[in-house]
């Protein structure tokens, strides 16, 4: 064996690692000469020449205005760009129309696609609109919407008149001194000085093409994945739908795709994280690729993380722990909002919730990103800790960090506390302790009602206008200073008793001299600024009326410590006008229904296609309604193995239903 001098170590390093990059780089480079020409052999030219630069290396920007993809720039729409003609369908390929997009879809699961999220996608649309009109006003472009008549919803009347709501627009206007703006930017045409956009997860790119279609004021669509099928599919969407002057397919991965952009004058305007699962770990780079004021949107479909089933993997990941109590969907909410603030802080930024809704088996929050050291340190008081009753779910919440105005100036200190003692004073059963968790408003109110007045205005404009209109009305008329919320079958469940009206509860709270309103998270839900002792009370006046058998109830239950102390307040249960909120009284839709057999969570993606397995859809069947089959027959029984025999101690014999065959057991 020879042995080599140490000054040759270095040199002999670099050749062999310069030797085995060479070897990679001629094996990629042969890969994408056989993928490229079994495509052309499938594809017309021009095509070709779009997926040519999807799967070309990717290269550094040398301008804000270039990609980054190794795909050319995008130039401004054409009159022949509009009329190019459709791409045909490869063997195996379906149409799906969605919105103004028309996608197509490989019939092997190799990119995922969920019809359900369609409410996401619609949503989505809107808040996006909105925000590129007051970003576009600012920079002295008006944005058109085919078929907008701008009305104000109001919850007291049904409609204002467009023509009062457009002279109040104008007056407001005309008193901030803003001029109308003589520039405009229509659907579907590339604005110069119009926004850039990223999609970080695009899959088929349906959410993309549905930005270039719908959504006025767009410069640049910047429609990323990870998976070379994917990217080629985005691509072929993008032709087919004649899009290509704003949408430009890029595979790469997005944490680095937008680690590269976070430059100020590269950062995108808009970001959009849909993934198939925890968006944690795009969340770093999210918050630094937005540009100043930049709309950041992120969906969670984790929920069973987030909602309380994993509160340690909740914690490595967003950094709050999770509770399993009636308000996890809520919570959900405010723990992906905490560790977006929390993120955003390390680089002197913040965020500001513009809509946060939790919808079907997922969360959805808009927020904007924006710079500012001073603000940056009241991030503390913003997060709060939550003390949740096991025994009777009553919480408490104890924020982070003090912060009290002095003149001027703003002094910050440690938060006092906790707010609870080692035990419920109303059932004495212990607390759990979760968080933090973002305890500031969800929404920005007026910024809800902008986007409420545009869906109204333009119901033919979206599939499932009704719903937006409906959830957007319960998320303006939630109280937006009070954290959680309790549900009264919950309440009812932890006394025994039966469960009163939802108009009379809300109208007891009310004659209390208390605020209190419904939740878009939950059918039953009532958020209120009163005490847990308030609520009680009127339990227990409402279980004096209708009482329960109180020598069933273990000394030990949550029960019986509440209903044997008297109550304070004597609470009033005459149903008021007030007590029926006007998106309720106007029967609008504010939940989902079903819209088809197994409509939850669908499979993940598969790299290599293969199709959905009728296997999972078998399993799917045998593992619904397994209690309605049961096995009466006890001879039945004797083709299971006894567990009791196996270990040594059933004492039955013969008389045992169940298997005492050896050989069974092994």
């Amino acid at each position: 064996m020879s042995i080599v001098p140490a000054r040759l170590l270095p040199s002999l390093t670099r050749t062999f690692i310069n030797q085995f990059h060479r070897r990679i780089l001629r094996t990629a480079a042969c890969r994408r000469l056989r993928t490229m020409e079994s495509l052309r052999a499938t594809q017309d030219p021009q095509v070709t020449t779009t997926l040519a630069g999807v799967d070309a290396m990717p290269q550094p920007p040398t301008s804000g205005d270039q990609t980054i993809e190794g795909l050319s720039p995008a130039p401004a729409a054409t009159a022949e760009q509009a009329e190019t003609p459709r791409t045909g369908l490869l063997p195996g390929e379906t149409v799906v129309s969605e919105g103004k997009a028309n996608i197509l879809y490989p019939s092997a699961n190799e990119v995922f696609y969920n019809p359900v999220q369609e409410f996401n996608r619609d949503l989505t649309c809107a808040v996006l609109t909105e925000y590129a009109r007051e970003q576009m006003a600012r920079r002295g472009v008006k944005v058109l919407v085919p078929g907008e008549k701008r009305v104000v919803v109001s919850l007291t009347d049904e409609k204002v008149d467009a023509k009062e709501a457009k002279s109040e627009d104008e007056e407001e206007d005309r008193d901030k001194g803003v001029e109308e703006p003589v520039v405009t930017a229509a659907v579907g045409e590339r604005c110069e000085n119009g926004l850039r956009v990223l999609e970080g997860l695009a899959a088929s790119g349906l959410r993309s093409v549905r930005f270039a279609l719908e959504v006025p004021g767009l410069r640049s669509i910047t429609a990323n994945d990870f998976s070379a099928k994917a990217a080629a599919l985005i691509a072929r969407n993008a032709q087919h739908n004649g899009v290509t002057h704003l949408v430009q397919a890029s595979q790469r991965d997005a944490s680095m795709l937008m680690y590269e952009m976070r430059g100020r004058k590269e950062r995108y305007d808009v970001i959009d994280l849909d993934p198939y699962g925890s968006p944690a770990c795009f969340l770093d780079a999210a918050v630094q690729a937005a540009a100043e004021g930049g709309l950041l949107c992120v969906t969670c479909t984790d929920m069973a993380v987030m909602a309380g089933n994993s509160g340690e993997t909740c914690y490595s990941k967003y950094g709050s722990i999770s509770i399993k109590a009636k308000y996890c969907h809520e919570m959900a909410l405010r723990i992906i909002l905490h560790s977006l603030d929390q993120r955003a802080a390390v680089y002197q930024r913040y965020i500001h919730p513009l809509l946060c809704v939790s919808v079907d088996f997922y969360i959805r929050v808009f927020v904007t990103v924006h710079t500012g050291q001073a603000v940056v340190k009241n991030s503390a008081s913003k997060q709060a800790l939550v003390y949740n009753c096991v025994g009777c779910s009553s919480f408490h919440l104890q924020r982070m960090g003090k912060r009290t105005a002095q003149g001027e100036h703003t002094k910050y200190s440690a938060a006092t506390g906790p707010p609870v003692g080692p035990g419920c004073e109303h059932c004495g059963h212990r607390h759990q302790l979760g968080g933090p968790i973002w305890a500031e408003p969800l929404h920005d109110v007026g910024f809800v009602q902008k986007v409420l007045s545009a869906v109204s205005g333009n119901p033919s404009r979206f599939g499932t206008a009704r719903r937006i209109e409906g959830m957007l009305s319960m998320v303006t008329e939630e109280l937006p200073d009070v954290p959680l919320y309790y549900t009264v079958d919950n309440l009812s469940s932890t006394v025994r008793c039966s469960t009163p009206p939802l108009l009379q509860f809300r109208s007891a709270l009310l004659h209390a001299g208390h605020r209190v309103s419904l939740s878009h998270a939950c059918k039953n839900a009532l958020k209120t600024n009163a005490p847990p002792r308030v609520l009680w009370d009127i339990m227990r006046c409402w279980e004096k009326s209708n009482p329960v058998k109180r020598e069933r109830l273990s000394e030990s239950s949550p029960a019986h410590h509440i209903l044997n102390i008297e109550p304070i307040l004597q609470a009033c249960f005459d149903v008021r006008e007030d007590a029926n909120p006007h998106s309720r009284r106007r029967h609008l839709t504010r939940f989902q229904e079903n819209p088809e057999p197994n409509w939850g969570p669908k499979a993940r993606a598969k790299a290599g296609g293969g199709g959905v397995s009728t296997h999972l859809e078998d399993k799917r069947k045998q593992c619904q309604n397994k209690r309605k089959n049961l096995i009466t027959d006890a001879a039945q029984l004797k083709s299971f193995p006894c567990k009791r025999f196996k270990k040594g101690t059933c004492t039955h014999g013969e008389k045992c239903c169940y298997s005492h065959d050896v050989d069974k057991m092994e």
